[in-house]
């Protein structure tokens, strides 16, 4: 959601914005901008240069091509609308009333109507429905006062005006400002918005992820919140909030896929579907290896004071996220005995339960980066600290597949999924890796509660080991049948996804998914829920999607899916092939496997089926409309 590039240096930084917001293009946007301060031929001045273009960025790429810009200082942008149209009038960079100064921002001003209201008593006039324009005219404002006062215009003169302004503002922001008068000077900073420095060769950079780095440096430095830092071409000077300068370490990136590669694959949602299996290998070549000891149930990076005095665990997160925690609440209270809740990270902050004791605290967050479930991980942090009770046991635990992010940084115990960088805007291996590192906690935790003996806690385990085989099988079949089936959907208007017990959040995954990439609107529900008002829904425009698995509910399922099929609706289901499926219109075949491990294959058939649906349509599957890769605003 939104990527912000910069460069200082002595190379010219045109093509190398462009390069490095393409490599946050996963993050979804729907236009683009950049900004640099280049050299007049005429009369050796120097002038603020702005290139902006709707859509993706291929636009601006061309435009630039055409109109080709210069200079050694820059800011790029890429933007998810929140204020304002899509359009190239609210495409960042926004520029202040003398026309010398860009701002590029991410995140949301809240207090920007009453500072532009402020500014229009003042005479300022504004181009744009955005709340980021209100940065670059106060900027301005400030640099006036200090060349009133006989300042030089420079990079510390630009460097004081925006900490001044930072002041002012209300909200979460990532920014970057560049001033004509002083080109030797690139001003960042933020707030509860992610933002990393990077070191190169005798050029500095600035960006929203660790990506866009990749083929400029491996050393970076991530910006904590409410820091400033003042990027030159000789170096970077970095000031907390209160103007002290700091001193810290950059650190090297780790890993060498930053970038990803389609290779043969139509889409990258594809090939990441097609890399499941490898994923749940790795994970268990990582923490589940054969040769465990006997004693040991999973080779999980995660403390044992964690374990101690846990009587409940809460777990925080959004969308696919809230739905592998789903799944895993299931296992963790069902095979693990632990009490478990899962709450909408985005609404926890407003209606938090009351604090009890011996809590444990996850927050999943594919990105590591979502601001809905940071906010609500640091404000438990902050109600559960004000208790000042020494005997208040309290952990916090985050799951994600950057453990360079935010939510690396900030909380002690952290699970890599290790999922390989991700591209498609619809979570598919992470998904895949976030229920795994469920998996891993249950293993854990039933071993610790004793809930379970040793044999089901084996039997669990060996069931894990064989799903990567089983996913390769899995998709190879289904990919096949999902395309030849697609033609079918492609002018349906609604899908009903019915699931229970350990696969109801699996429903919702699938109605996500073709809501995302389809645009077919779609609803998953709990399949004993169908007759309590959704039936009314149905008749033979309504597909409805099954996931009937043997187990506690199996028969309850298959009952469900009957009154669906007595309303005329298409009966689509994912189930073991037998006599009982021969209900289904369409069946996605799954082998028959432990009702705890099905989770992990049944997504499988909705993924596919989901993507061929939208490749069929000829929908842009990787950057679905409206949607961003990392939601970094509320």
């Amino acid at each position: 959601m939104c990527g912000i590039f910069a460069v200082i240096g002595s190379r010219e930084v045109s093509p190398l914005l462009v390069d490095g917001l393409r490599k946050m293009e996963y993050r979804g946007y729907d236009s683009a901008g950049l900004a640099t301060i280049q050299n007049s031929n005429k009369d050796h001045s120097r002038n603020l240069i702005i290139r902006k273009s709707k859509g993706k960025l291929i636009n601006l790429s061309n435009l630039l091509k055409k109109d080709p810009i210069q200079g050694h200082v820059g800011i790029g942008h890429t933007r998810w609308a929140t204020h304002g149209k899509p359009n190239e009038i609210n495409a960042h960079p926004h520029i202040d009333f003398t026309g010398e100064i860009a701002v590029v921002q991410n995140g949301i001003i809240e207090n920007y109507r009453d500072l532009s209201h402020s500014l229009l008593l003042k005479g300022i006039e504004f181009t744009s429905q955005t709340d980021t324009e209100v940065i670059p005219h106060l900027i301005a404002l400030e640099i006036e006062k200090s060349l009133n006062n006989d300042c030089s215009p420079n990079g510390e003169t630009l460097l004081i005006s925006v900490q001044k302004v930072l002041s002012l503002l209300e909200g979460t922001y990532a920014l970057a400002v560049i001033w004509s008068k002083a080109p030797d000077a690139l001003v960042v900073a933020r707030r509860q918005a992610p933002l990393v420095l990077g070191f190169g060769e005798g050029e500095f950079f600035c960006a929203s992820d660790t990506p866009a780095l990749s083929g400029f440096t491996r050393t970076f430095l991530p910006l904590e919140n409410n820091e400033v830092a003042l990027l030159t071409p000789l170096g970077i000077e970095l000031y907390d909030q209160s103007g002290q300068r700091q001193h810290r370490a950059p650190s090297l990136l780790k890993g060498t896929e930053f970038f990803g590669d389609k290779k043969n694959f139509r889409h990258f949602m594809l090939k990441e579907i097609y890399e499941q299996p490898e994923t749940a290998q790795l994970w268990i070549e990582r923490y589940l290896p054969i040769d465990l000891q006997s004693d040991t149930s999973i080779a999980f990076p995660v403390s044992k004071s964690i374990l101690n005095k846990i009587d409940q665990i809460q777990i925080l997160a959004c969308g696919t996220s809230r739905h592998a925690a789903m799944v895993g609440a299931y296992l963790l209270e069902q095979f693990a005995g632990v009490p478990t809740k899962v709450y909408f990270a985005s609404e926890f902050r407003y209606s938090p339960p009351p604090l009890s004791s011996n809590t444990l605290t996850i927050g999943v967050s594919q990105s590591g980066e979502t601001a809905d479930t940071l906010a609500a991980l640091r404000m438990e942090k902050e109600r559960r600290n004000a208790t000042n009770d020494i005997n208040f046991c309290f952990h916090q635990l985050g799951i994600t597949n950057r453990i360079d992010s935010s939510i690396g940084r900030e909380l002690d115990n952290i699970i890599d999924i290790g999922s390989g960088i991700e591209i498609g805007v619809a979570a598919t291996k992470t998904f895949l890796g976030q229920m795994l590192s469920f998996y891993g906690l249950t293993l854990l935790f039933a071993s610790h509660t004793k809930k379970r003996n040793k044999k089901e806690i084996l039997d669990l385990s060996n069931d894990l080991r064989l799903v990567p085989r089983q996913l390769t099988d899995l998709i190879k079949k289904h990919d096949s049948l999902s395309k030849e089936l697609a033609h079918l959907f492609v002018d349906t208007k609604d899908v009903i996804f019915l699931g229970r017990g350990i696969n109801y959040p699996i429903a919702l995954e699938g109605a996500l998914k073709l809501k995302e990439i389809s645009y077919i609107h779609a609803q998953g529900y709990p399949a004993g829920e169908l007759k309590h008002g959704p039936i009314a829904l149905l008749d033979q425009h309504v597909p409805v999607v099954s996931i009937a698995v043997p187990g506690v509910v199996y028969e309850k399922v298959l009952s469900n899916s009957q009154e669906a099929k007595a309303r005329d609706a298409r009966l689509i289901g994912i189930a073991p092939y037998g006599k009982e499926s021969e209900i289904f219109d369409e069946l996605f075949s799954i082998p028959k496997v432990s009702e705890w491990v099905s989770p992990l294959l049944t997504v499988i058939p909705l993924q596919l089926f989901s993507y061929h649906i939208a490749a069929h349509k000829g929908l842009d599957v990787d950057q679905p409309r409206n949607l961003a890769k990392s939601v970094t605003v509320e």
